[in-house]
């Protein structure tokens, strides 16, 4: 051997030597197999791993049923796993082989994320940690981990050593039991929202409810109401519905001009639904209405918000099947149970995009309800609302209103405003005058764009297609659209 490659040799085997006896003593705490051994008394390396996967927006909701259960042993204890970035990466079944070869995954204390449980508040809930306890007189160890896509795992989930297959069924059968019971998100506002990852990896937002009273929401009379007796008013007469074997799920469609108050009078009836859970669901998220629609059966009574459904009227980028995302939308619509106290709530500028769809898909959509245009009357009290802090004459309101015939509630909002800043330019206090001036600026054939942005003027495309429901239509039934 030549002497070079055999010095080598030797030094790398020094090499070698050193760094495993420097882990031995980096790892000299307690290590991972004894420690289970100990605490399950049979040898951890002999015994099956059974992963129980839970969704990353459940994930809050699995970390309290874990720290419950483990409760109930009060010899119970939460450790860590060290062992630097390699714990992230390996199953529990790996780390507890590989710790036969020598040691390395001592315990430590756990990893911990701060996630959130509603609009103003978190918990620190478990993101690695080996819970050690006793379930139903039987020793238990349960690695807990969250969801890291960076590592590969797309989501959160359980790992159970038992000493016997059946006290790790039984255990997952209460675990199970308790999750489907109980959550965080219920009773909430929630959005879901997607991930860099996939839709798998995604979690969710909460918000706060909106508090916007019925004289918030300016629509023609009667219009309003009926819009909410069918949305919220069916859920309190439920008992009676079901008594009378009518179903409960329900399905309706706001559709309009941008800017009427589509969006205005979603966020009144979330204001109504007090103790509701309500899914919201707009642009990429809508690839996960079947899921929201999981969730809406789980943590019903329920209302699911999809906002501008025309997106993906035919739109199949955001799917994962040959149809048409809408076609997704509406078959998760028809999935749910009839006494699912569930009301989907559908928003469009481009009814006529939708009409093939949900005549294809009958039973989905019992209302369709047009969001028109304001009408002169209208228009005032528009006008009067916004500028409620803003002393215009009656005279004026009712000039500008005859002026801007056409507009939307949107374009009443920014004509207000223009007033106001019109008026502290000039450092002056707001005036008819002002209000006058902003409705010839914004009338002027110059600002043809900016009404149309704001959803106002002939060259808005949302009015409905040929051969569309009227305003406030019902569909026959009893095959309901």
């Amino acid at each position: 051997m030549d002497e070079k490659l055999g010095k080598f040799i030797d030094d790398f085997g020094a090499l070698v030597q050193l760094s495993q006896a420097g882990n031995h003593r980096q790892q000299k705490g307690l290590q991972l197999l004894p420690a289970l051994t100990a605490h399950l008394r049979a040898p951890a390396d002999g015994l099956s791993v059974v992963e129980e996967k839970i969704p990353p927006h459940r994930f809050v909701d699995a970390d309290i049923v874990m720290a419950e259960l483990a409760a109930q042993d009060a010899a119970g204890r939460l450790a860590g796993i060290g062992g630097g970035g390699q714990r992230h990466h390996q199953s529990f079944s790996d780390m507890i082989q590989q710790s036969q070869l020598f040691p390395q995954f001592p315990l430590a204390q756990p990893d911990y994320a701060n996630l959130a449980v509603g609009p103003d508040t978190q918990r620190q809930a478990v993101a690695l940690g080996l819970w050690l306890f006793s379930f139903a007189g039987s020793p238990l160890a349960v690695l807990q981990r969250d969801a890291d896509p960076r590592s590969g795992r797309q989501t959160a989930s359980l790992e159970v050593l038992a000493t016997s297959p059946e006290t790790a069924t039984k255990f997952l059968a209460e675990f199970r039991l308790r999750l489907d019971n109980n959550s965080v998100l219920k009773g909430q506002v929630i959005s879901l929202v997607m991930s860099e990852y996939g839709p798998s990896t995604a979690g969710v937002t909460f918000h706060h409810r909106p508090s916007l009273p019925a004289s918030d929401v300016i629509l023609p009379v009667g219009l309003l109401q009926k819009v909410a007796d069918h949305t919220v008013g069916i859920a309190t007469h439920r008992a009676s519905l079901k008594d009378h074997g009518q179903h409960l799920k329900r399905g309706i469609l706001l559709y309009g001009r941008p800017g009427t108050g589509k969006t205005h009078t979603v966020r009144h009836l979330l204001g109504q639904t007090e103790g509701s859970t309500a899914i919201l669901l707009s642009g990429g998220s809508l690839a996960r209405i079947s899921e929201a629609a999981r969730m809406a059966r789980a943590l019903q009574p329920s209302i699911v918000v999809l906002e501008d459904c025309d997106l993906i009227a035919e739109d199949r980028s955001f799917g994962h099947g040959p149809q048409p995302l809408l076609f997704e939308v509406l078959d998760a619509m028809d999935g749910l149970d009839d006494d699912a106290d569930v009301a989907f709530v559908l928003t469009t500028n481009r009814p006529d995009l939708l009409e093939r769809a949900l005549a294809q898909r009958p039973g989905r959509v019992d209302l369709a309800v047009e969001i028109p245009l304001p009408a002169h009357a209208e228009r005032v009290r528009l006008l009067e609302l916004y500028g409620r802090l803003v002393a215009f004459s009656p005279e004026a309101l009712d000039a500008a209103a005859e002026r801007t015939e056409g507009t939307t509630a949107s374009f009443a909002r920014e004509l207000v405003r223009r007033a106001v800043v019109a008026a502290a330019l000039e450092d002056a206090p707001v005036s008819d005058s002002h209000l006058s001036a902003a409705v010839e600026d914004l009338m002027a054939d110059a600002e043809t764009l900016t009404r149309s942005l704001l959803g106002s003027g002939s060259d808005s495309a949302a009015g409905p297609g040929p051969g569309f429901p009227g305003p406030g239509t019902v569909f026959p039934g009893p095959g309901l659209l």
